[in-house]
């Protein structure tokens, strides 16, 4: 991906900033409990007393920061995000979960604390433990293999340190989603990662025929590149589209794209696109103002989607397809230790981002074990509108507007009843779509 995505995301934090009033620290004013930070993740308040930063580059995850425009994590001793509970209450999953299926996360880069900050995360909130020993989890590089060391110094040491709370959100997000399933986490080399676009892109290709042939039924992407005609044709495309298999991707943090090209690998026909929303605990679930959506003139359409959706893109394929919370105002809770601005034993955060949406619904696929139909986002559109929480309000026009769109209507920026783009079919309501 180029370096001009990074400057988008930046103005983007900026506007969402804005959006949402213009906070002020106020000198002396005592520092918030996690408990009130809490309180103020359910009312979508948090960012009005602190600000939000891309947590990489290529990555879709928004870390909320200690002061508004500041770089340094907002960090607490007990959770202030949202627990599994309270995403479980949200989504209306069914009380247990039983399945064992895998479901792997691919990233950049090691996180040397993954397995230990995995094992606080489910034991702060109940979840059965997932420890390599068990066999519940497994890390493995992209080529295969067992995952390499992490760097030990040096600009290797700096950004997997720093992309390690996009990891942990992952992991954290799949195993919310689905705490009985296994889970994977596949890394791709952090130089690739932030290489040339086609490097990068065949590189998370390779991962995901990793994943699957490790026994993957559900693979989550968190990262977006730009769509090019060598990652939307061949061996690239080809290694993203696997019946049976469900693919998850972000659809970036940038707002309606303009119409022209989603972020891949989201516009690949074989994957489905998760957008975002804001998920206060008490009133209406809205489209998150930042949640990526648009079209992809490379591809007609998606697997299974329908002329009505595509009809927003001028018969193309239209993102998103599904949805959850992304929005950092009512972000999730993400322990993470292995950050060059730890505060021990302050490793809480607040993360947002579709980066918190993608293994989300991941491990709704995983948990509900429907998946030898599946082929891309085919049967999330032959499901029952009572499937989804439908998101009528909100928009995510920051740099695009629909007016300036050719298509054929305002959907793909703007919520309304049935598929829109901020939120494609809508969030989950139980497991009845997956």
């Amino acid at each position: 991906m180029s370096w001009a995505r990074s400057t988008v995301t930046a103005v983007a934090v900026t506007v969402l900033v804005g959006i949402v009033g213009s906070p002020i620290a106020v000198a002396g004013r005592p520092t918030p409990s996690a408990t009130q930070l809490h309180q103020q993740v359910h009312a979508a308040t948090l960012l009005q007393n602190h600000g939000v930063r891309p947590v990489c580059r290529q990555c879709d995850a928004l870390v909320v920061t200690a002061k508004p425009g500041g770089a340094t994590p907002l960090r607490t001793t007990e959770p202030a995000g949202y627990s599994p509970s309270e995403l479980a209450t949200a989504y209306s999953l069914p009380a247990n979960s039983r399945s064992t299926a895998t479901i792997a996360v691919i990233g950049a880069g090691v996180d040397g604390n993954l397995a230990a900050d995995l094992a606080t995360y489910r034991a702060t909130f109940g979840l059965p433990a997932c420890t390599e020993q068990s066999g519940c989890l497994r890390l493995l590089d992209y080529t295969g293999g067992p995952q390499v060391a992490p760097q030990q110094s040096g600009q290797g040491a700096a950004i997997e340190e720093e992309v390690a709370a996009e990891t942990s959100l992952d992991v954290d997000m799949a195993s919310a989603a689905c705490p009985s399933c296994r889970l994977m986490y596949v890394s791709v080399p952090w130089q690739d990662a932030i290489d040339d676009n086609d490097v990068s892109t065949g590189d998370f290709a390779a991962a995901v025929r990793t994943a699957i042939k490790a026994g993957a039924s559900a693979v989550s992407i968190s990262y977006g590149y730009t769509a090019d005609v060598t990652n939307t044709h061949g061996d690239t495309l080809a290694a993203l589209s696997h019946k049976g298999v469900a693919i998850t991707a972000s659809t970036g943090d940038e707002g309606f794209n303009g119409g022209v090209h989603q972020s891949w690998p989201s516009n690949l026909p074989g994957v489905v696109a998760v957008g975002g929303t804001t998920l206060p605990a008490a009133g209406k679930e809205t489209a998150w103002s930042l949640a990526g959506s648009g079209c992809e003139t490379a591809f007609a359409k998606a697997n299974g989607q329908p002329k009505a959706v595509t009809a927003a893109c001028n018969g193309h394929r239209a993102a998103a397809d599904v949805s959850a919370d992304a929005d950092p105002s009512t972000g999730v809770a993400v322990y993470d230790t292995y950050a060059p601005t730890g505060d021990e034993p302050n490793n809480w955060l607040v993360i947002g981002g579709t980066s918190a949406s993608s293994p989300y619904i991941a491990g709704l696929y995983a948990r509900a074990g429907h998946l030898s139909a599946v082929d891309g986002p085919n049967t999330l559109y032959a499901a029952k509108a009572s499937a989804f929480n439908d998101v009528t309000s909100g928009n995510n026009e920051i740099f695009h507007h629909c007016a300036d769109f050719p298509g054929s209507g305002s959907a793909v920026c703007n919520a309304g009843p049935g598929w829109d783009g901020p939120t494609g079919l809508g969030s989950p309501h139980g497991l009845a779509a997956f």
